[in-house]
């Protein structure tokens, strides 16, 4: 390599003038400080991490996360180091700690870090993929009636673009009847010969229903046996409401992209996210934004080529984004890594079956979510008997809960316990749902 490295650019050009100087004090005050560890003897311990008002029961975290005090911590001290020297701390931690992020991710989801793109949310990962994915004429797109807005627009806004034909199937004909079968087959039945990408989602937050996404995996698995590579179906899933939440690893899930924000259930810095790709499933991914990789700009500098360089890099958009948040995910990573995710999902599991069972036990109340945690996750749907779903949500403010309301154009109640939440503070929450009427 020249050098007319990637720092030397900087140097020569002016730019980090003071950098060596006021950065070695910054960083020797700020960048080595030791992460904070935290040891959780038990669930209260691990509530008081979070700065959430006492005074409320909280069961829509999984909205947008309070930061736990790992995070909190992590997050100030990258500001603070910025605000000090904004090119000189930039410039010694950049590399330094996208790859500590990436590891820790790599660990959690037992990955490659090399197969991990950093995006700001969902909805950005989302887009990125399916807008760059690559098809050859007559190849389809297919996927569900149930999606989020974001997968659905992403399909869309492709569509228009390219002509790209999308597809969407029912996977069920009644929450109160659907199995893990009718879901696989209903998806195997909408697969056609020219179906080259299978999109779906996770944990529907439409209604709580979570997909059997390993046995759908395996039965796109079993089409994919007879046909040629350039035809293989791509398996993409949206991934949101069940990272930080299912006790899993990327290769038993069986998928062949995962995008997910890390805002929500894994209490990340607002404004992050990620996609996993299978390293045979990253070369049909095209990126459309330039990556501020800095082996890729140093490739550019010196006229070469940089194709490369893994996939995951190219589609880790560029520019400047908040750094002092993307810098400080691996504190949530190592936060779920340090309860232990088999103890995250128990912990989750126990509280929504407490919910769900006492809201199936009353009889001003519908369940939509199903009871089976084979088929639900996190978030629990509902409707009270003469109530719209938006006068529950306020009422329930009124007495220190809060809820929130499905955005899709059927409503439901949504609640979601996590790891924040207490047995207690379920049991509260149905008996003050059991006192609510419409009169």
């Amino acid at each position: 390599m020249s050098d007319i490295g990637r720092r030397g650019f900087l140097v020569r050009t002016g730019l980090a003038l003071s950098a060596a100087v006021l950065a070695e004090a910054c960083s020797r005050t700020l960048a080595h400080q030791p992460a904070p560890q935290h040891m959780f003897t038990n669930w209260e311990d691990l509530r008081a991490q979070f700065p959430l008002s006492p005074r409320l029961i909280h069961l829509a975290a999984f909205f947008l996360a309070s930061h736990p005090t790992p995070v909190r911590e992590a997050i100030e001290r990258h500001r603070a180091g910025l605000d000090t020297d904004p090119i000189g701390y930039w410039s010694e931690q950049e590399e330094k700690q996208e790859a500590k992020v990436l590891r820790a991710a790599a660990d959690y989801l037992n990955a490659d870090p090399t197969d991990i793109a950093l995006t700001d949310s969902t909805t950005m990962g989302l887009g990125l993929l399916y807008g760059g994915l690559q098809l050859r004429s007559g190849q389809e797109i297919l996927t569900t009636t149930h999606d989020h807005y974001s997968t659905e627009i992403s399909l869309r806004l492709r569509a228009e673009r390219t002509g790209t034909v999308v597809n969407q199937v029912p996977l069920y004909r009644s929450l109160k009847t659907v199995s893990r079968d009718e879901i696989v087959d209903s998806l195997r039945k909408g697969i056609t010969p020219a179906t080259r990408i299978v999109a779906v989602t996770w944990v529907h937050s439409s209604t709580g229903l979570k997909l059997p996404i390993h046995e759908i995996s395996l039965a796109i698995q079993a089409i994919n046996r007879s046909r040629d590579e350039r035809d293989r179906i791509i398996f993409c899933v949206d991934g949101l409401h069940g990272l930080g939440v299912e006790d899993f690893s990327v290769s038993e899930l069986g998928c062949d992209f995962l995008v997910a924000g890390t805002h929500k259930w894994m209490f990340g810095p607002r404004g992050t996210g990620l996609v996993w790709g299978h390293p045979k499933a990253w070369p049909i991914a095209q990126a459309t934004i330039p990556t501020f990789s800095g082996q890729a700009y140093d490739l550019w500098m010196e006229n070469k080529s940089s194709k490369d360089l893994p996939p995951s890099v190219h589609m880790t958009p560029g520019g400047f984004h908040s750094f002092e948040h993307r810098w400080a995910l691996d504190e949530a990573f190592r936060f779920h890594q340090a309860i232990g995710k088999a103890k995250v999902t128990q912990h989750i599991y126990e509280l929504n079956q407490q919910l769900k069972q006492g809201l199936a036990a009353m009889r001003h109340v519908t369940l939509h979510t199903p009871t089976s945690q084979a088929l639900s996750a996190g978030i629990v749907c509902f409707d009270v008997d003469g109530m719209e779903p938006r006068q529950v949500v306020e009422k329930l403010r009124q007495r220190g809960i809060v809820g929130s309301v499905t955005p899709y154009e059927t409503k439901y109640v949504r609640l979601a316990p996590s790891l924040i939440n207490s047995p207690k503070e379920i049991e509260t929450t149905l008996e003050e749902i059991r006192n609510l009427r419409s009169s």
